[in-house]
């Protein structure tokens, strides 16, 4: 990195900006190889901005689904850029795209617009406390729903009093939820799941039926929120919504990430239970009803329908599941890969420190594949059977490298 352009970056970012970068794509907490800054993306390749280029295996950490740069995607950004994005209100792209939302989600009866994750966990947990008129609100450790007082993971700049009415239970544990629901009273305002148990840095874990269906029943016994936060998931693993694999339709349900290919967009989704107290909060954002967002949403979930893009991501995930197993049996390694195929992370075992994981994919990233040793990684719809043949091509080097260092 000594002499690159992206070195002569982060030397002018450190003085003015704190730390020269922020959050989740702060790159000081991982390898110095992995590069802070990018230059174009097409695809599912990635390049910096020293012109190095990558199969990407993050996906801007989930925001593409049908790849960088999609063709129909920016046409119809485009289009409505033309005709102008920030208005005195909304275009009719809200109407429409409320329309595609509710007609394509399983349980949705209504839906409102956001910009973000955050933005769309929290108005979640705002209609449900005024639909209940109650407070407390049950949350899984380990589980990430924002980065905004109320939910952040990380104590700094937030007070205790900020989360004093979140009660704690483990994901999939039935008699952990039943406890938190008890603890709650009748105080019990809503209940938040992941789409799946996706911890930083730990085995991810499919919902059990069991759990889905007990976390139905404690809200339909007290009247609380059952509210699915599909913000890294959505769209991914089912066109009608995260939880339809179980069988279980939530209340609400909190959207981002993919759901506009890369645009900025955010969602909550509801039934006609909730709809009532939605229309009685108060949220709103200067740029919430951005036309362009939504005009890409349009035509990024009419395309997802179109080509199958769940069943892409899941046919190439499954490719580079199935390979990278068979390198780590031939190589000696042992290691777990865990999630949805189409939403893999991969934990070696005896590697509390991840040093082996960390090893894998720098390895990996010289020759040019980007992938995480901690984090959901993501497939998308641009990734195909050449790219995740090239990918195991790199992985098998890594994987003979974490062999030799590690035996």
């Amino acid at each position: 990195m000594h002499n690159s352009v992206d070195a002569a970056l982060r030397d002018r970012a450190q003085r003015v900006i704190p730390n020269g970068m922020w959050g989740h794509m702060n790159v000081a907490r991982i390898p110095a190889a992995y590069p802070q800054y990018f230059a174009r993306a097409e695809g599912c390749h990635l390049w910096d901005v020293d012109g190095r280029e990558y199969v990407d295996f993050m996906c801007a950490y989930g925001p593409m689904l049908l790849g960088y740069n999609d063709a129909d995607v920016n046409r119809a950004a485009d289009e409505q850029r033309a005709q102008g994005d920030i208005f005195n209100g909304p275009s009719a792209r809200l109407v429409e795209l409320a329309e595609l939302m509710v007609e394509t989600v399983a349980h949705a009866d209504w839906a409102m617009f956001q910009k973000n994750g955050s933005d769309a966990t929290t108005t979640c947990a705002m209609i449900a406390r005024e639909a209940t008129g109650k407070r407390k609100i049950l949350v899984a450790n380990g589980a990430y729903h924002g980065a905004v007082p109320w939910c952040n993971p990380y104590p700094n700049g937030a007070t205790a009093e900020d989360r004093v009415h979140l009660i704690r239970y483990d994901f999939n544990d039935v008699a952990s939820l039943e406890r938190a629901a008890a603890d709650a009273g009748d105080d019990l305002a809503g209940v938040f799941v992941s789409a799946f148990k996706h911890d930083l840095g730990k085995t991810h874990e499919a919902p059990t039926r069991e759990f889905a269906q007990a976390a139905r029943r404690i809200c339909d016994k007290s009247g609380a929120a059952l509210i699915v936060d599909d913000v890294r998931a959505g769209f991914r693993l089912h066109m009608g919504g995260s939880w339809e694999l179980v069988g279980v339709k939530p209340d609400l349900t909190a959207w981002s990430k993919a759901i506009a290919n890369g645009y900025a967009l955010g969602a909550v989704t509801g039934n006609d239970k909730f709809r009532a107290a939605a229309g009685r909060i108060f949220v709103t954002g200067s740029f919430w009803c951005g036309a362009v967002s939504m005009a890409a949403g349009l035509a990024s979930i009419r395309k997802m329908k179109e080509i199958d893009a769940v069943g892409v991501m899941q046919r190439m995930g499954q490719r580079l599941r199935d390979g990278i197993d068979a390198q780590a049996k031939a190589h000696g390694v042992k290691l777990q890969q865990s999630g949805p195929a189409q939403m893999p992370v991969i934990l070696f075992d005896d590697d509390a420190d991840r040093k082996k994981g960390w090893l894998f994919c720098s390895e990996a990233l010289k020759r040019g594949v980007y992938m995480h040793a901690t984090h959901t990684m993501f497939l998308s719809a641009a990734h195909t059977a050449a790219d995740i043949d090239r990918t195991l091509d790199a992985t098998d080097a890594a994987m003979a490298e974490v062999a030799r260092q590690f035996g």
